[in-house]
């Protein structure tokens, strides 16, 4: 027949000795205190008030552009204020697996981590407000941007980080907001986009 096993418990009493330094007999009160009060919850950290949509945010990089879903939960979105620049998407005939139509940041990833793709390269690259977490943003991001903030991009074709096939990828005309895809040894704008959790 088995038995349970014993459990049994000790009551201790801690008390100084009678001959410790007034040093020692400090330390030894400081942290028998300490054992005795619970731990303090941790504060959370502010939530930031963006301004409204249009209008550029103080120490973010950029214009807010507002709140999109992405896989790491809702997010404010920032494009920057300027282009980095005209340049070729790059890679023209290799198929990448750069082909989300949602996720800049997947996206710029991947064409950054396979080298070779100026555009996604010219993104990453810019910093702004000691930001550096720009990238080139996916074609529905691009068209979030041309809905709430068309008058802020010049009215010409900016790539997406979107590929299309192995020749081509999307991009947009800020004229009229048109889609449609370019062969990527064409030289396009870039506007970094950033994003962080609200």
């Amino acid at each position: 027949m088995e038995h349970a096993p014993l459990i049994g418990t000790i009551n201790v009493t801690l008390a100084m000795p009678p001959a410790v330094s007034p040093a020692a007999s400090a330390l030894f009160g400081a942290l028998l205190s300490a054992a005795k009060e619970p731990a303090q919850p941790q504060a959370a950290a502010p939530k930031l008030t963006p301004p409204a949509i249009g209008e550029y945010w103080p120490e973010q990089g950029g214009i807010y552009v507002g709140i999109r879903q992405y896989p790491e939960g809702l997010c404010h979105v920032i494009f920057a204020t300027t282009d980095a620049g005209k340049h070729a998407y790059g890679k023209h005939g290799t198929e990448v697996e750069a082909i989300s139509r949602h996720d800049g940041k997947l996206n710029t990833n991947i064409l950054i981590a396979e080298g070779g793709h100026p555009a996604a390269e010219a993104a990453r690259a810019y910093t702004a407000d000691g930001h550096s977490d720009f990238d080139l943003p996916a074609i529905a991001e691009l068209n979030h941007a041309w809905t709430y903030i068309p008058e802020s991009f010049e009215p010409e074709w900016y790539w997406s980080s979107s590929q299309r096939s192995a020749d081509t990828a999307f991009g947009m005309h800020f004229d009229d907001g048109f889609q449609y895809y370019s062969d990527k040894y064409y030289e396009l704008r870039v506007r970094p986009v950033r994003r962080f959790l609200q």
